[in-house]
């Protein structure tokens, strides 16, 4: 049976989506996750949301306890995972307020724990991660999308910094032409980490700024960053909700 964890759903947590609310304290073998968790169900589907910064978002990306927040759905039984993100898009063709089903990452952070194996006392654990986010995630999420009227790309690779700063111009060019399409500060870390977990993942960006690429559109700041997200966060938020009970009978087909 399919229980899902979603990591960022800011706005699902609202008692009219989300049924028989309860909160939960996790701790788990790394420590503490970001939030409490909010276990319940969302079209008859079980769900365990989990706040990435937490709900007042006190946590800097550096600080994000990301093995502590996918164990904690783990240890919950989530049988997949999807997050939400803000990223900045590097291509022309991915507009403001955009959605890109992630398919790729490029890991830049520097200063994070990035596997949950701190040890090889029992065994190696080099885990292949060719293609890190689920196909079966990945489709419905694209096809739901599309059905909803989203301006949303079927894929993209995102670059993933270490923040909090945004980047610089000759970075912003740099990763270009590595072949990024957007940029953000969370994404990478995560998506490993949940694979070494075994659970399957997937994660919606949602556009918001040029980050500072294009030189006839002012640089990217958190306040049009936060702007734009508040503007499509209904988008994200219905999204979800369409795709986790065809998540639950994806799970029932085997």
């Amino acid at each position: 049976m399919a229980k899902v964890g979603i990591i960022g759903g800011s706005g699902l947590e609202n008692p009219e989506i989300i049924a028989e609310p309860e909160e939960v304290k996790a701790r788990t073998r790394f420590g503490d996750p970001s939030s409490t968790l909010t276990v319940g169900k969302i079209e008859g589907v079980d769900v365990v949301i989990l706040s990435r910064h937490d709900r007042d978002h006190r946590l800097p990306p550096t600080q994000v306890p990301n093995r502590a927040n996918l164990q904690a759905l783990k240890d919950q039984g989530c049988t997949h995972v999807l997050a939400t993100t803000a990223v900045g898009s590097l291509r022309e063709q991915i507009g403001r307020g955009d959605f890109v089903i992630l398919d790729q990452f490029i890991d830049l952070t520097r200063r994070r724990d990035v596997t949950v194996f701190d040890s090889f006392e029992d065994g190696l654990h080099h885990v292949a991660m060719p293609d890190p986010f689920d196909q079966g995630l990945r489709r419905i999420l694209f096809e739901k999308a599309k059905a909803q009227g989203i301006s949303v790309h079927e894929r993209g690779t995102v670059v993933t910094i270490e923040g909090p700063r945004f980047s610089t111009r000759a970075e912003s060019h740099m990763f270009r032409a590595w072949g990024a399409d957007v940029v953000n500060m969370s994404i990478a870390p995560e998506c490993i980490i949940a694979n070494e977990l075994e659970l399957p993942y997937a994660a919606v960006a949602m556009s918001t700024d040029y980050d500072c690429w294009k030189e006839d559109e002012e640089a990217v700041t958190w306040e049009a960053v936060l702007e734009i997200f508040k503007q499509n966060a209904e988008k994200m938020t219905n999204l979800l909700i369409s795709t986790i009970p065809e998540i639950a009978r994806m799970e029932s087909k085997g």
